[in-house]
């Protein structure tokens, strides 16, 4: 083996991988088959530390990007993505519609997708010049150890928020959907209709499995099942639109009768779950048209929404680094592709659900649905695919808060079976007992999510970048790092935006949640 190029001399030289060429020279490739093909197996990233970000071959060749040998198919790897941005925000889309209109909605779906890809190309480039494999390691490298423990702890309470999300939904709609399903009494007091029972057994018979598992690349079956049950959840909504006339009739349980629900503007008919109406009302027929532009006082809060509906950057690096043969234009193209398939399914479900209900849709779209009929089996198993979503995206969100707290605590240690799992039970134990004993906690970690957010999608990749590009190649004033320098300035407005409308919430009583997933 030829000798160990130290990391601070590459840096130093402000010499680094081409992030658009990764071809290895052949006498290299050579030498490594016939040194290393029996280390290069799924347990090569156990014989390094955890802070190493590349494998240098020295004599001032270019350092390879990982470790080790990546296998994840590209398929793969656009499921996880698309699963790690997918979330349960694709169902308050419509809602968001509904306060925007649909010109202006697709207007602003097009130009956060295209600002999140560009978010991911400033990673990608600034992980290409130093070799870098980790998100906190980014930061290490701008801003030394500050900006890798602001990096780790972003990433640990953006993800634990989502988690905590994610699982305070299993547990307040697992039991309503188990008891339409038998037809339960909501009174009956039995274990599986408990909400705290549900989300532990959840929790130890789908999520830890997942979770311990040692690369994420293995997680893309799940993954794309994850995805089909949300595709599922996208064609009933379209096949509902064209089965639910305007105004729709609400189901009462206290009359064999139902009542006609008109189609109002007013606000207040939006987020009330069980209006009652004794007398069908005359319905003009601009309540069931679409509108192409609104403008209320809901409709600021839209933009902070569609903000963060494309979170996965704490994903990208670890994905690109189990990818097969990777380079940043095909990880590039990963990301562009999960974006492009998560924006169609976001219109897409916003479009039908905001035709089906127009501005009675509620905030939380399979809702609306429910007050018609609560016992649609259709809308059951849509929810319950919803469910198993929404599930299998947590092992998925989890293996970023790892990695940060790895990286921040055991920094230089090597890969360890116990204290793998140890962390995942750690932290599924935690994100439990908030979620049973502490579900007020998630107003907190709206303020968190409206914080880190920015930092992960805008702010860090953007400094970061200015950072780590060396200045012989792009200069401070140069097109690109201004670019970026406004890319950051955006993530701050975001950020004043997002704080702003919480507080406004908080201190008026209102119900709108700014959310990131």
């Amino acid at each position: 083996m030829e000798p160990v190029q130290s990391e601070m001399s590459i840096l130093v030289n402000g010499k680094g991988p081409d992030p658009e060429d990764d071809s290895v020279p052949m006498k290299t490739m050579m030498e490594e088959d016939q040194n290393d093909s029996m280390n290069r197996l799924d347990d090569a990233e156990g014989t390094i530390a955890e802070n190493v970000e590349f494998l240098p071959n020295g004599g001032g060749k270019k350092p390879r990007f990982t470790d080790f040998e990546g296998k994840t198919s590209f398929g793969m790897s656009v499921f996880n993505l698309g699963n790690a941005i997918m979330g349960s925000g694709i169902l308050g889309l419509a809602y968001a519609m509904s306060n925007t209109g649909i010109l202006l909605f697709l207007f602003l779906l097009t130009a956060v997708a295209a600002l999140s890809c560009y978010s991911i190309h400033l990673l990608l480039k600034a992980s290409g010049v130093v070799g870098i494999r980790a998100y906190e390691q980014l930061g290490f490298r701008a801003f030394g150890t500050p900006g890798k423990m602001a990096a780790g702890i972003a990433i640990t309470l953006q993800n634990i928020g989502a988690m905590s999300s994610y699982l305070f939904i299993v547990k307040s709609e697992f039991p309503l959907v188990i008891q339409a399903f038998l037809k339960a009494d909501t009174n009956s007091g039995e274990w599986y209709l408990n909400g705290n029972y549900l989300v532990v057994l959840v929790t130890i018979s789908m999520i830890l499995p997942l979770a311990i598992m040692k690369q994420l690349g293995y997680l893309g079956y799940t993954s794309g099942f994850s995805l089909s049950c949300m595709v599922f959840f996208l064609t009933a909504v379209i096949y509902k639109k064209f089965q639910i006339p305007c105004p729709f009739e609400e189901f009462s349980a206290n009359s064999t009768t139902h009542s006609v629900i008109p189609v109002h503007s007013n606000a207040s008919v939006l987020v009330g779950h069980a209006h009652h109406y004794d007398a069908a009302h005359e319905v003009d027929d601009a309540h069931c048209g679409p509108r192409m532009f609104t403008l209320n006082s809901q409709t600021a809060y839209t933009i902070p929404i569609l903000a963060f509906a494309f979170v996965c950057h704490p994903e990208v690096l670890p994905i690109y680094t189990e990818l097969k043969n990777p380079s940043q234009r095909k990880m590039q193209h990963v990301s562009n592709l999960s974006i492009f398939i998560m924006y169609s399914m976001y219109f897409l479900a916003a479009l039908f659900g905001y035709l089906t209900f127009f501005e009675n849709v509620e905030p939380e779209l399979l809702h609306t649905y429910s007050r018609i009929d609560p016992y649609d089996t259709l809308i059951l198993c849509v929810r319950l695919a919803v469910l198993t979503a929404v599930t299998l995206t947590v092992p998925i969100v989890l293996f970023p808060v790892r990695r940060a707290i790895q990286q921040m605590i055991f920094p230089d240690k090597t890969f360890n079976w116990i204290r793998h799992i140890a962390i995942a039970l750690v932290l599924l134990t935690l994100i439990n007992m908030l979620v049973i004993f502490a579900p007020n906690i998630l107003g907190i970690f709206g303020i968190i999510g409206a914080t880190s957010a920015p930092c992960l999608i805008f702010i860090f990749p953007a400094v970061f970048y200015i950072r780590i590009v060396p200045k012989d190649e792009e200069s401070l004033r140069s097109t690109p790092k201004v670019m970026a320098a406004c890319f950051a300035g955006l993530g701050v407005l975001f950020m004043i935006m997002s704080l702003s409308f919480i507080i406004i919430d908080w201190t008026t009583g209102g119900g709108s949640a700014i959310g990131g997933h």
